[in-house]
């Protein structure tokens, strides 16, 4: 790490900065590396550890995060007339999602600073996850929530043993909290768009792919994307790879929202209308929405990384498509049928989207597609009970058995 650099305006500060946003122009801030000296040192088999803006502890971290599985997915492919689809199954990180990896990061940096409670505002899955690894480190955490958080989410943080805050409103809503609150109390603020490191640990996610593809680059990754930060993350991966040198391409970065919460989607088709690839980027508005999906954990009405997350699906090429809940909803079932991996509703909408893209041949048979399934269908089972059908009932007789078969 040797500085950040703003994502808007594009001014940098040095390494030792101790602020989360530029103080030009109040934009998300990047963090910035020096390549060469990366490149070295995984030459020295230090691995990937090189890319992370951490100091390396003394001890490993107590939790495995990251190193989740990539999966074939061939029924499901040849559901869409596609012959190379993965998931990558980010389900089996400690907290049950991806946002594991932002926590890892965060946790490291608020330790390296000495700090003493971090706090978060989530949907569910970023408070979970920071509850979860928290409680391994010994670290105080602080979860601010909107009231309508799945009870699964909000069972989680409470059993790390966080202190969990219902906010009487909307993400937005607990994320100016968290915010107002961290500026009071001296807390360090974790939350995704504002907190550079988080960007950092999600990115994590990309070397992995890579790794598990045989160093292969797939053609398109499809992220399912509330606040923009996951599918930035994803972005900054890929590019470090190759500023570091060891790839010579970068895949697409595929965006998917529900058509109830998609800002950046709106945002991305706006610039495209205008047929730049290059804008101004300190002038590019993302307005604001009201979301309203089935699917919380990308339900956002104000994209914290919008930015960032629009500026990488320009960059790399990628699609920002729009879903239905019933789509959504629907495609629970059937990943879960076709390979084994449970995903929630916001996991599920990146094969939702695949599916679509598909039958618009959008997508060419032969690409390589890696979806990320970035939380488990345990974090909303009241939403995937609507299509997972009902149990037959039985009397205790073989009779009742064949009955049911039969029916």
């Amino acid at each position: 790490m040797n500085g950040y650099r703003c994502i808007a305006c594009a001014k940098t500060q040095a390494a030792d900065f101790a602020g989360f946003v530029c103080p030009s122009c109040g934009g998300n801030l990047d963090i910035t590396y020096d390549y060469a000296a990366i490149r070295e040192e995984i030459e020295q088999n230090f691995g990937f550890e090189a890319f992370l803006p951490v100091s390396r502890l003394d001890t490993p971290f107590p939790l495995r995060v990251g190193g989740t599985p990539l999966v074939g997915a061939r029924r499901l492919a040849e559901i869409a007339g596609l012959r190379n689809v993965y998931l990558k199954d980010d389900t089996l990180n400690p907290s049950a999602s991806t946002k594991d990896r932002a926590s890892a990061v965060a946790l490291r940096r608020a330790a390296d600073i000495g700090a003493d409670v971090v706090a978060v505002a989530s949907t569910g899955n970023a408070g979970s996850s920071m509850a979860c690894l928290a409680a391994a480190t010994g670290q105080s955490a602080i979860v601010f929530v909107p009231e309508s958080a799945p009870i699964a989410k909000l069972t989680q943080a409470l059993s790390f043993g966080a202190t969990v805050l219902a906010v009487r409103g909307n993400y937005d809503d607990a994320f100016d909290l968290c915010m107002a609150a961290c500026d009071e109390f001296g807390w360090f603020n974790r939350s995704t768009g504002y907190n550079p490191f988080t960007r950092e640990g999600k990115k994590t996610c990309a070397y992995e792919i890579w790794e598990d593809l045989g160093r292969r680059i797939p053609d398109r990754v499809v992220v399912p994307t509330g606040d923009g930060n996951l599918l930035s993350g994803m972005w900054k991966g890929w590019c470090d790879l190759k500023a570091a040198g060891l790839i010579d391409r970068l895949p697409r970065i595929d965006c998917v929202q529900s058509e109830n919460s998609a800002a950046i989607c709106h945002a991305v088709r706006r610039l495209r209308e205008q047929s730049t690839t290059d804008p101004d980027w300190s002038k590019v508005a993302i307005d604001e929405v009201g979301a309203t999906t089935v699917a919380d954990s990308i339900s956002v009405n104000r994209p914290r990384d919008g930015l960032a997350a629009v500026k990488a699906i320009i960059q790399s090429g990628g699609v920002a498509t729009t879903i239905t809940d019933e789509e959504i909803l629907a495609a629970i079932p059937e990943i879960a049928q076709n390979t084994g991996v449970f995903a929630e509703p916001a996991a599920a909408a990146s094969w939702a989207a695949v599916r679509q893209l598909a039958q618009l041949k959008k997508i060419d048979k032969d690409e390589l597609v890696v979806c990320l399934i970035s939380g488990s269908g345990l974090k909303d089972i009241e939403n995937a009970a609507t299509v997972a059908g009902k149990p037959s009932s039985v009397d205790l007789s073989l009779e009742s058995v064949r009955d049911a078969l039969a029916r």
